[in-house]
């Protein structure tokens, strides 16, 4: 990494993307040319999984009207402001902009939306009305993108919610596993004090780990939402994993965002290809450390992160290594040291489609590091989902209806990572409005 890099990104844990001043949110939106109509949708709300109606919001605020514009994104998306801060944008709206087909830059879609949705907050403008109590009771269990959503879509329509959540504050990965460059706590705070002013109870440090627990909610409501997401890491046994020095992903962003960064050392290493090795790779430069290495079993080509963030990551210095198995973790006096990683070749396709990971025997080398951290993914909460009767799994992800988010148990529906295995916010927001209109039909008896 160049002295340059290392001297600009060290401690810098500022947003990527900086908020848009007044000035600057009115001419990028005059730079709009509100595409879509009576017969045709806009391209960039077709892209966004919340049906945001884009082309209006930006004309509101192009009128001199944030307030009107915070309103129409949060009609449609009650997390508008979390969602502006960490959708990836460069694959959803943004890339569908028309503008891209006149070689020019794309509107800058998530930071009006930020814009907008920040102003609504510092201006005490609420995001929805609070509807006539309609009589129904649904719990929510889990309190991230798609349980938040879920529970202020129906406090909206008159719903009595109330959401369970273990942890000590709301947001989920949005919270504790998302690299605070991109969003660290705010404005977490500001959603739910408006989820509660639509009367959501939110109960945190409510750990439920029993089928007693859970009947106690059961006959208390009509429906249960189930927005848990993915737990803890995939667990993947190494030699080594107990030296000082070796983490896994999700404690090592927890760390960070806590306010306890991890000592990193001069040289890093992260194993995996998904977003979040890319999310805590650019985390290691912020921590000081000169030499960070993403080791990858695959190539470039079969890397599940987004190319725009594997992009980001190669211009702030990460290195990558393809074709590089980690198959141990080496020490001195319980302090990592290095980590022995295998050549890899490519052979026949697997199950997922892409071609398997094949060793090279006899070619294993030693890559010096004062730390590593395992970011393979995440394993699904099959424990507790195993004390609802019925409830049907494939892979580990929750088997739901998808016209209505219904889970074989009918009494259950569910959206977000327990679903689809990790996506994004925008999605859990996306599927949550869908278990809405299921709720909707369930507990007032019609039939969908």
């Amino acid at each position: 990494m160049s002295a340059f890099a290392q001297e600009t990104l060290v401690g810098d844990f500022s947003d990527l993307k900086s908020p848009l001043s007044e000035e600057e949110a009115l001419v990028q939106a005059d730079l709009c040319l509100q595409c879509g109509g009576v017969y045709a949708t806009a391209p960039c709300t077709v892209a966004c999984p919340a049906d945001v109606d884009v082309p209006t919001f930006i004309a509101q605020i192009a009128a001199g009207d944030p307030g009107a514009a915070a309103l129409t994104l949060f009609e449609q998306n009650i997390l508008a402001a979390s969602c502006a801060r960490v959708c990836p944008v460069e694959v959803l709206c943004q890339a569908s902009c028309v503008m891209n087909s006149q070689d020019e830059a794309a509107i800058e879609i998530g930071r009006l939306q930020r814009f907008a949705a920040d102003w609504a907050y510092a201006n005490g403008v609420a995001p929805r009305k609070k509807a006539a109590a309609n009589g129904h009771k649904v719990a929510v269990i889990g309190a991230g993108p798609a349980g938040l959503a879920c529970a202020g879509e129906l406090a909206a329509r008159g719903y009595t919610v109330t959401v369970y959540d273990e942890r000590a504050e709301v947001g989920g990965l949005i919270r504790y596993a998302i690299a605070p460059f991109r969003q660290h706590t705010e404005p977490l705070p500001a959603e739910a004090v408006a989820l509660a002013g639509l009367g959501v109870e939110i109960k945190l440090e409510a750990k439920i780990d029993s089928k007693k627990a859970l009947a106690e909610i059961e006959k208390e409501v009509e429906a249960i939402f189930l927005g848990i997401g993915y737990g803890e890491d995939v667990l993947v046994k190494t030699p080594g994993d107990d030296l000082e020095g070796v983490w896994e992903s999700l404690p090592f962003i927890e760390a960070l965002k806590d306010g306890n960064p991890p000592q990193v050392g001069r040289r890093a290493a992260v194993i995996g290809g998904g977003n979040t090795a890319m999310d805590v790779a650019r985390e290691a430069l912020r921590l000081g450390a000169e030499e960070v290495t993403v080791l990858y079993r695959r190539t470039q080509a079969e890397m599940p992160a987004f190319y725009h963030e594997y992009e980001e990551a190669l211009e702030e210095g990460v290195v990558f290594k393809w074709l590089t198995l980690p198959v141990a973790f080496k020490g001195e006096n319980g302090r990592l040291t290095a980590v022995e990683c295998q050549p890899m070749k490519l052979g026949e396709p697997d199950d997922s489609g892409r071609r398997r990971p094949e060793p090279i025997e006899g070619a294993d080398f030693d890559l010096p590091v004062d730390t590593i951290v395992k970011a393979i993914g995440q394993r699904p909460r099959e424990e507790f989902l195993s004390l609802i009767d019925g409830l049907e799994l494939e892979w580990g992800r929750i088997k739901i209806n998808p016209e209505t988010g219904q889970t074989t148990n009918p009494k259950y529906f569910a959206a977000g990572d327990a679903i689809n295995g990790g996506a994004t916010a925008v999605q859990a927001v996306g599927g949550a409005k869908v278990a809405v209109a299921g709720i909707e039909a369930f507990v007032q008896g019609e039939k969908r």
